[in-house]
């Protein structure tokens, strides 16, 4: 892995655009997950164990749907990203000591985002506002973004440092501000325990995993050694003893618990990929033709798609050796169709491939323990299950992108991707509020009064959102931690 890195040093990482669709389509099935009406919907429009109509939380039901899988699709970006970002820094020869520091700015501000965005959700300041909406709990919502913008803007270079110095400073004194004087309906107000559990668990995953990285990026045993290790903390911390302690002591309970570290079954997978970019990178200037056709390709991409439905369908519903036997039978093709690869991009895509494959094979192995694959609890079958179907669509990802090039049909994927955080809270702290404004909401809400207009009322909102974001991204108007 040192020697990849040492021959980037001198050339340009070509962004993998793959990856940035990955996140774009967790991230904008996330939005819309939250957007969708409640409680007249098909079960498997919601998470598992939050039926309809109901919604009331049941930690015994097993089974996952397409909403069980945004959230570990984007941990699993997170993950691939760590290797791709800080490979950059190794390359163009920072010390340890800066890419560490690095990384703890980077972890406290990601933990400021988790707190300060809870503190002005306009539905966290006004628990009625769908009933009882008020302008002041919209403006506040906006004023949040607003601050969060000129918090977390990377600068355009046409930016002036004082400029950009002034943004940011009138960005986190108005943020201080806000958490000193906002009240909330308990009456209290600041609180570091008012966070973004969503947020404070990418937090700590980023964090821990970027250390492991550097601490393994030249041994993947060893990683895999350190997840081992955690695996058995996980299965023996209710036996109590030392184990029990470690499991429950937190230096800073309102962003730290040793549970959340869970997700890093997630993210050390990613990480793996992320090295295994890392090496495709390092040989960019292969010129072999492709050995796979037109045809094999797209039926490549069938697999890989049919694999994830084939888990959400039969999972869900409980069909579990049927399921079992018709994943074996898909990866025995995809295995097949995978033969024989004629460049360094096809054989990357073949890598790829028979690590999702180890790690779908855990995963179903895994789903009767723990009463059956859930994302809340979350199960080692999830982590393992999720990790291996992240991987088959970034395959497809890959195949449209790096060999159709077919970029366009995910470009605002791509561009959202590029642009998470703004995507994550550009719908409840941007378009709601100013659609609330403006009441333009009341519109929207009286013409889609049924159940799956309902839905589309969703898709509107999520594809809104995407092209404003498509929109910042082309303008190179990022938000960065």
């Amino acid at each position: 892995m040192t020697n990849s890195l040492t021959q980037l040093s001198n050339n340009k990482m070509k962004r993998a655009l793959s990856l940035d669709a990955l996140r774009g389509f967790a991230i904008l099935m996330m939005v819309l997950s939250g957007a969708i009406p409640f409680g007249v919907l098909p079960a498997w429009m919601y998470h598992a164990q939050t039926p309809p109509p109901s919604h009331q939380f049941n930690p015994n039901l097993p089974g996952i749907t397409w909403v069980d899988l945004v959230f570990p699709f984007f941990l699993f970006a997170l993950g691939t990203a760590i290797p791709l970002a800080l490979g950059r820094r190794i390359a163009k020869g920072d010390s340890s000591k800066n890419i560490i520091w690095h990384v703890i700015e980077r972890t406290l501000l990601l933990g400021f985002f988790a707190i300060f965005l809870r503190h002005v959700r306009p539905y966290i300041i006004n628990p009625d506002i769908w009933t009882n909406p008020r302008i002041s709990n919209q403006f506040l919502g906006l004023l949040g973004f607003i601050l969060m913008f000129a918090i977390f803007i990377r600068s355009p270079k046409h930016w002036s440092k004082q400029l950009s110095l002034g943004i940011k400073i009138g960005g986190w004194v108005g943020a201080v501000l806000m958490l000193i004087f906002l009240r909330y309906p308990d009456g209290n107000g600041f609180s570091l325990y008012r966070n973004n559990i969503i947020l404070v668990v990418l937090t700590n995953a980023f964090f821990f995993g970027s250390i492991i990285w550097l601490a393994t990026r030249k041994n993947i045993l060893l990683r895999l050694a350190i997840l081992g290790i955690y695996l058995g903390l996980r299965l023996s911390h209710d036996s109590g003893g030392w184990i029990g302690w470690i499991w429950t002591w937190s230096p800073f309970p309102w962003i730290y618990r040793l549970d959340y570290l869970k997700y890093l079954f997630i993210v050390i997978p990613g990480t793996i990929i992320g090295d295994l970019f890392i090496d495709w990178k390092r040989r960019l200037s292969d010129t072999t033709k492709f050995a796979w056709s037109s045809k094999r390709l797209f039926w490549i991409i069938i697999v890989m798609l049919s694999i994830i439905l084939i888990e959400l369908v039969g999972l869900q519903a409980r069909w579990l050796w049927q399921t079992t036997l018709l994943s074996f039978l898909l990866l025995i093709a995809g295995g097949w169709l995978a033969q024989k690869p004629g460049n360094e991009l096809e054989k990357l895509i073949k890598t790829f491939f028979a690590w999702g494959a180890i790690w779908l094979i855990l995963g179903l192995v895994f789903e009767p323990f723990e009463g059956g694959i859930k994302k809340d609890h979350s199960t080692i079958s999830y982590y393992f299950l999720t990790s291996g179907l992240s991987i088959f669509l970034l395959i497809a990802f890959m195949i449209i992108i790096d060999i159709f090039k077919k970029q366009k049909l995910l470009q605002l994927l791509i561009d959202n991707g590029q642009n998470p955080m703004i995507a994550y809270v550009g719908l409840g702290n941007f378009i709601r509020p100013v659609f609330g404004l403006l009441m333009i909401d009341r519109l929207i809400n009286v013409i889609t009064p049924t159940p799956w207009l309902g839905f589309l009322r969703g898709v509107f909102y999520t594809l809104f959102l995407a092209f404003i974001v498509r929109l910042l991204t082309r303008s190179k108007l990022f938000w960065r931690t």
